[in-house]
């Protein structure tokens, strides 16, 4: 055999171009990989407590019921958000409903931003799945997004080690049943990092429409959109800042950012007669407005003497959402040690002013705080010192146990 022959022969056949991976994209697979196997574990027990109990058989599939365990991925808001991408929108004048009830005026779809489930709409229309298995695929192409954001964001801040650490960790995260089920969280989440990520990057075009995408998806975006605006500002009123990035590119962030959620809030007010009436609406029908921190403090009165009286009351979840309020300084204060950028600072703060201040579902607030992804920055960093037996046995448990603690507690001992 000759040497080129003999070179031939022992030489590997390169793999095929197509199973390679952009150099871009390979730094994504550690964390894509983690938040995949914790997620899928996590609803593994869960759809295992769901039979085990069978409580959902019993249950309207509206709310939080089913024939089959995935039912209970679509009730509540999920039901909301199908009838949308079903039905569209009918607004209309607020309906009273008589005194004497939780809620003074009838609910209306309108309450629900369109850009959800007009995403499953068109899956559902390009690959011809059913409305069901188009939001159950957004959302989990979603979170894989949002996931990818979280690593991103924190790993420019304190390393890929606990960016990849940081993914998981929001895979894990009390509530983190919604990201795979019929809920907007892992959007909303999956713009909102790679909205902060680039301002991190003055990538202020990319900034300002996606924070103009945040506007069409939860009203919560307001906080998101504050803060892009707060650090567009804070680079205009700089000479550096101008300079290096100059005025245009900052100012169209600034501009494009609330576009979106004044657009449908607009829209809303002018199909329903007033220019309040979303606020209105949310207000009467939903119980949720902004009360300055009375019903959270009247909860945490309530919990802490072993009381019921309070508006949506569930013990299970609300304990959790008590412990997880009483870590909220800590958290933060560990957040700031390690100054993060003015639009993390911003977003968070102002996040956690809004959900702590509003009158809504108490058993719900970490569901509320799944967004606020910077509160991982600290305890990801730290992490980030362990070794990988150690964490594999953290994520190991925290995988298994978020089957009962972030999904299940939520999904049947509450309401999502």
């Amino acid at each position: 055999m000759s040497a080129a022959q003999s070179s031939t022969a022992t030489t590997p056949a390169p793999a095929p171009r197509s199973l390679r991976l952009p150099p871009a994209a390979r730094p994504y697979l550690p964390p894509l990989a983690l938040y995949g196997a914790a997620k899928l574990t996590g609803l593994l027990v869960f759809a295992w407590l769901l039979t085990y109990a069978g409580d959902y058989r019993r249950k309207d599939p509206r709310f939080g019921g089913g024939a089959h365990w995935w039912d209970v991925l679509a009730g509540w808001d999920g039901w909301w958000y199908l009838k949308v991408a079903q039905k569209g929108y009918h607004p209309g004048p607020l309906r009273p409903l008589a005194p004497g009830g939780q809620f003074s005026a009838e609910q209306n779809s309108v309450a629900f931003f369109p850009l959800y489930p007009g995403l499953v709409r068109a899956v559902s229309e390009l690959t011809g799945i059913g409305l069901y298995g188009s939001a159950i695929l957004v959302s989990v192409l979603a979170s894989f997004a949002a996931a990818a954001g979280v690593h991103a964001v924190v790993s420019m801040l304190a390393g890929a080690r606990a960016g990849t650490i940081a993914a998981g960790l929001w895979a894990v995260a009390p509530a983190a049943g919604v990201e795979w089920a019929v809920y907007t969280e892992s959007l909303f989440v999956a713009i909102a990092a790679w909205t902060c990520h680039a301002v991190l990057k003055r990538r202020w075009v990319t900034a300002g429409l996606l924070a103009f995408l945040s506007g069409l998806s939860r009203p919560t975006s307001a906080v998101l959109i504050g803060a892009v605006g707060l650090a567009a500002l804070a680079t205009l009123l700089s000479r550096d800042g101008r300079r290096e990035q100059g005025v245009a590119a900052p100012l169209y962030a600034a501009v494009a950012a609330p576009l979106g959620l004044l657009t449908y809030i607009a829209w809303v007010g002018w199909s329903m007669g007033g220019p309040g009436a979303y606020f209105a609406l949310q207000r009467e029908a939903w119980a949720h407005y902004f009360d300055f921190g009375a019903y959270t403090l009247d909860v945490l009165r309530n919990v802490a003497v072993g009381h019921g009286d309070y508006l949506f009351a569930y013990p299970v979840p609300d304990l959790i959402a008590v412990q997880l309020v009483l870590a909220l300084p800590f958290l933060v204060a560990l957040m700031l040690r390690k100054r993060p950028p003015l639009v993390l600072t911003a977003y968070t703060l102002a996040s956690i002013v809004t959900i702590l201040g509003t009158q809504q579902m108490f058993g719900n607030t970490p569901r509320y705080l799944l967004p606020v992804f910077p509160l991982l920055l600290a305890p990801a960093a730290a992490m980030a010192r362990l070794r990988w037996p150690s964490l594999l046995v953290f994520f190991t448990t925290a995988a298994v146990a978020s089957g009962w603690y972030a999904h299940y507690v939520i999904f049947e001992l509450g309401i999502p």
